[in-house]
Protein backbone atom coordinates (compact mmCIF):
# COMPACT_ATOMS: atom_id res chain seq x y z
CA UNK A 1 0.00 0.00 0.00
CA UNK A 2 1.79 3.61 -1.35
CA UNK A 3 5.11 1.72 -1.09
CA UNK A 4 4.93 0.58 2.40
CA UNK A 5 6.20 -2.66 4.18
CA UNK A 6 3.56 -4.88 4.26
CA UNK A 7 4.54 -5.40 8.23
CA UNK A 8 2.70 -1.91 8.57
CA UNK A 9 -0.95 -3.63 6.61
CA UNK A 10 -3.48 -3.46 8.96
CA UNK A 11 -7.35 -3.12 7.91
CA UNK A 12 -9.86 -1.29 10.19
CA UNK A 13 -12.85 0.36 8.75
CA UNK A 14 -14.12 3.09 10.52
CA UNK A 15 -17.69 3.59 10.12
CA UNK A 16 -19.09 7.13 9.65
CA UNK A 17 -21.96 6.57 12.46
CA UNK A 18 -19.13 5.54 14.96
CA UNK A 19 -17.69 9.34 13.95
CA UNK A 20 -20.95 10.94 14.16
CA UNK A 21 -21.69 9.22 17.61
CA UNK A 22 -18.11 9.60 19.36
CA UNK A 23 -17.86 12.95 18.36
CA UNK A 24 -21.40 14.48 18.67
CA UNK A 25 -21.01 15.85 15.25
CA UNK A 26 -24.15 18.26 14.68
CA UNK A 27 -26.53 17.95 11.57
CA UNK A 28 -24.67 20.17 9.17
CA UNK A 29 -21.04 18.70 10.32
CA UNK A 30 -22.74 15.45 9.45
CA UNK A 31 -24.30 16.66 6.34
CA UNK A 32 -20.92 17.93 4.87
CA UNK A 33 -19.08 14.72 6.09
CA UNK A 34 -21.40 12.27 4.62
CA UNK A 35 -21.49 14.23 1.31
CA UNK A 36 -17.80 14.31 1.05
CA UNK A 37 -16.63 10.97 2.31
CA UNK A 38 -17.47 7.41 1.19
CA UNK A 39 -15.86 5.46 3.76
CA UNK A 40 -12.61 5.53 6.19
CA UNK A 41 -10.38 2.72 6.44
CA UNK A 42 -7.24 2.51 8.79
CA UNK A 43 -4.59 0.48 6.20
CA UNK A 44 -0.98 0.84 7.64
CA UNK A 45 0.21 1.59 11.08
CA UNK A 46 3.95 2.62 11.11
CA UNK A 47 5.83 1.48 14.42
CA UNK A 48 8.98 0.25 15.87
CA UNK A 49 7.10 -2.67 15.86
CA UNK A 50 5.79 -2.88 12.54
CA UNK A 51 9.04 -1.39 10.93
CA UNK A 52 12.10 -2.69 13.35
CA UNK A 53 14.57 -0.78 11.43
CA UNK A 54 12.87 2.20 12.74
CA UNK A 55 13.13 3.85 16.47
CA UNK A 56 10.72 5.89 18.37
CA UNK A 57 11.00 9.81 17.84
CA UNK A 58 10.81 12.21 20.95
CA UNK A 59 7.97 13.20 19.71
CA UNK A 60 6.18 10.63 17.01
CA UNK A 61 6.35 7.08 18.32
CA UNK A 62 3.89 5.87 15.42
CA UNK A 63 1.52 7.32 13.19
CA UNK A 64 -1.37 5.60 10.60
CA UNK A 65 -2.27 6.09 6.91
CA UNK A 66 -6.02 6.23 6.54
CA UNK A 67 -7.79 5.69 3.31
CA UNK A 68 -10.13 7.92 3.11
CA UNK A 69 -12.92 6.94 -0.37
CA UNK A 70 -14.07 10.48 -1.65
CA UNK A 71 -17.74 11.15 -3.13
CA UNK A 72 -16.16 14.09 -5.21
CA UNK A 73 -12.77 15.44 -5.96
CA UNK A 74 -13.78 19.15 -4.82
CA UNK A 75 -13.62 18.07 -1.70
CA UNK A 76 -14.24 20.52 1.59
CA UNK A 77 -10.82 20.67 3.23
CA UNK A 78 -12.65 21.45 6.76
CA UNK A 79 -13.82 17.87 6.95
CA UNK A 80 -10.01 16.44 6.67
CA UNK A 81 -9.25 18.91 9.47
CA UNK A 82 -11.89 17.74 11.39
CA UNK A 83 -10.66 14.21 11.32
CA UNK A 84 -7.17 15.26 11.86
CA UNK A 85 -8.86 16.99 15.06
CA UNK A 86 -10.98 14.22 16.44
CA UNK A 87 -8.59 11.35 16.15
CA UNK A 88 -5.45 12.09 18.43
CA UNK A 89 -2.56 10.43 16.06
CA UNK A 90 -0.09 11.61 13.47
CA UNK A 91 -2.12 10.49 10.36
CA UNK A 92 -1.12 10.78 6.88
CA UNK A 93 -4.54 10.87 4.68
CA UNK A 94 -4.38 8.98 1.55
CA UNK A 95 -7.33 10.83 -0.40
CA UNK A 96 -8.61 8.59 -3.20
CA UNK A 97 -11.34 9.83 -5.69
CA UNK A 98 -11.79 7.28 -8.57
CA UNK A 99 -8.16 5.47 -9.60
CA UNK A 100 -6.23 9.20 -8.01
CA UNK A 101 -4.87 9.93 -4.97
CA UNK A 102 -4.16 13.01 -3.41
CA UNK A 103 -1.91 12.53 0.23
CA UNK A 104 -2.94 14.81 3.21
CA UNK A 105 -1.56 15.67 6.57
CA UNK A 106 -1.64 18.29 9.20
CA UNK A 107 0.98 20.10 10.66
CA UNK A 108 0.11 23.57 12.14
CA UNK A 109 -2.23 23.54 8.73
CA UNK A 110 -3.48 20.80 6.22
CA UNK A 111 -0.52 20.06 4.08
CA UNK A 112 -1.50 18.45 0.59
CA UNK A 113 0.14 17.17 -2.70
CA UNK A 114 -0.96 17.10 -6.00
CA UNK A 115 -3.26 14.20 -7.27
CA UNK A 116 -1.52 11.47 -8.65
CA UNK A 117 -2.75 8.21 -9.62
CA UNK A 118 -3.49 5.85 -7.34
CA UNK A 119 -0.46 3.69 -8.71
CA UNK A 120 2.15 5.98 -8.16
CA UNK A 121 1.61 7.55 -5.16
CA UNK A 122 4.68 6.42 -2.97
CA UNK A 123 4.88 7.05 1.37
CA UNK A 124 8.59 7.58 1.19
CA UNK A 125 10.04 6.37 5.27
CA UNK A 126 13.29 8.23 5.16
CA UNK A 127 15.05 8.57 8.43
CA UNK A 128 16.87 6.85 11.41
CA UNK A 129 13.49 7.52 13.51
CA UNK A 130 9.98 8.26 13.58
CA UNK A 131 10.57 12.18 14.17
CA UNK A 132 12.75 12.23 11.18
CA UNK A 133 10.45 10.06 9.24
CA UNK A 134 7.31 12.23 9.92
CA UNK A 135 8.78 15.52 9.56
CA UNK A 136 10.24 14.43 5.86
CA UNK A 137 6.78 12.50 4.98
CA UNK A 138 5.41 16.63 5.37
CA UNK A 139 8.34 17.47 3.41
CA UNK A 140 7.32 15.14 1.19
CA UNK A 141 3.76 15.38 0.79
CA UNK A 142 3.83 19.28 0.83
CA UNK A 143 7.37 19.80 -1.56
CA UNK A 144 8.52 21.93 1.40
CA UNK A 145 12.56 22.76 1.14
CA UNK A 146 13.51 24.12 4.60
CA UNK A 147 16.22 26.84 4.21
CA UNK A 148 19.28 26.05 6.67
CA UNK A 149 18.55 27.69 9.97
CA UNK A 150 14.52 27.41 9.72
CA UNK A 151 12.72 24.25 11.31
CA UNK A 152 10.04 22.89 9.36
CA UNK A 153 7.24 25.07 10.73
CA UNK A 154 9.16 28.29 10.45
CA UNK A 155 9.76 26.69 6.77
CA UNK A 156 5.65 26.79 6.55
CA UNK A 157 4.87 30.03 8.40
CA UNK A 158 7.15 31.68 5.77
CA UNK A 159 6.21 30.01 2.68
CA UNK A 160 2.75 31.19 3.91
CA UNK A 161 3.41 34.39 4.48
CA UNK A 162 5.52 34.69 0.80
CA UNK A 163 2.13 33.15 -0.93
CA UNK A 164 0.18 35.96 0.35
CA UNK A 165 2.57 38.87 -0.74
CA UNK A 166 2.13 37.16 -3.71
CA UNK A 167 -1.43 36.96 -3.96
CA UNK A 168 -1.16 40.83 -2.91
CA UNK A 169 1.14 41.69 -5.55
CA UNK A 170 -1.25 39.92 -8.41
CA UNK A 171 -4.16 41.97 -7.12
CA UNK A 172 -2.45 45.24 -7.18
CA UNK A 173 -0.89 44.67 -10.87
CA UNK A 174 -4.54 44.13 -12.05
CA UNK A 175 -5.06 47.32 -10.31
CA UNK A 176 -2.18 49.02 -12.20
CA UNK A 177 -3.28 48.08 -15.54
CA UNK A 178 -6.61 49.33 -15.43
CA UNK A 179 -5.71 52.48 -13.27
CA UNK A 180 -6.32 55.84 -15.63
CA UNK A 181 -4.85 58.61 -13.07
CA UNK A 182 -0.94 58.86 -12.89
CA UNK A 183 -1.23 59.67 -9.18
CA UNK A 184 -2.64 56.17 -8.08
CA UNK A 185 -0.65 54.40 -10.97
CA UNK A 186 2.10 55.34 -8.98
CA UNK A 187 0.98 54.83 -5.60
CA UNK A 188 0.64 51.41 -7.18
CA UNK A 189 3.59 50.68 -8.57
CA UNK A 190 5.18 51.70 -4.89
CA UNK A 191 3.03 49.41 -3.28
CA UNK A 192 4.50 46.38 -5.76
CA UNK A 193 7.80 47.41 -5.45
CA UNK A 194 7.92 47.30 -1.12
CA UNK A 195 6.05 44.21 -1.64
CA UNK A 196 8.42 42.39 -4.06
CA UNK A 197 11.42 44.07 -1.82
CA UNK A 198 9.69 42.38 1.09
CA UNK A 199 10.00 38.81 -0.60
CA UNK A 200 13.51 39.11 -2.01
Amino acid sequence: MYGLPQTTEIKKQLPKKAIYAKFELDAQQRDSFDADINRLDLTAFVSPATVPALSEGQTVKEFYLMCVRLKRKEYNAKNIVLLSRLISQNIVFALQYEDETQLVVFHTKLISSCWKPTEETRIDLSGLNLDAVWENIIKQVGQIDVEEGRSLTEQIQADEKKAKIEAQIKTLERRLATEKQPRKKREYFEMIKNLKGSIS
